[in-house]
């Protein structure tokens, strides 16, 4: 399963909102540049990610975006699924469409399959953005560590 451009930029968008929960909004462009992301694609983004109410928008000269769960309870998985849809490796356990495939019901992939798209929402969905902050805090500290020495 390949994750999109804009799947990407969602999970970094919300991965910044994570990293500064409980300091106030961030504004569109202070998220857009911390994380590399086009500014027009991000506004998109963000919208979407708060008309599904992950993200709150607040107005004003200190308005921005803040997330709307902490980040301890937020997981990866919920993002990806919300932008891209079912977790699968291929389609055809993706939902109706392995109706339409000729080995529907006699493959012998489907089990591989199975164990595949049960790794990857493991994964994602016991990865939480507190999970990749402080990820992010351990990898800053080594580097810091390493850099002194």
């Amino acid at each position: 399963m390949s994750i999109s451009q804009k799947c990407q930029y969602a999970l970094r968008s919300v991965f910044e909102l994570a990293k500064h929960q409980g300091e106030g909004p961030l504004k569109i462009a202070d998220i857009a540049k911390a994380q590399a992301i086009p500014t027009r694609f991000l506004e998109v983004i963000l919208n979407q990610l708060k008309q599904a109410g992950f993200v709150e928008s607040r107005r004003g000269s200190a308005g921005g975006y803040v997330l709307m769960r902490p980040r301890a309870t937020l997981t990866v998985g919920e993002i990806i699924r919300f932008i891209e849809g079912p977790l699968s490796p291929v389609q055809c356990i993706a939902g109706s469409s392995g109706e339409q495939c000729p080995l529907h019901g006699d493959c012998a992939f489907l089990p591989m399959w199975d164990r595949v798209r049960d790794a990857l929402s493991t994964v994602y969905d016991t990865t939480t953005f507190e999970d990749l902050v402080e990820q992010e805090c351990l990898r800053r500290n080594e580097f810091i560590l390493n850099y002194n020495i």
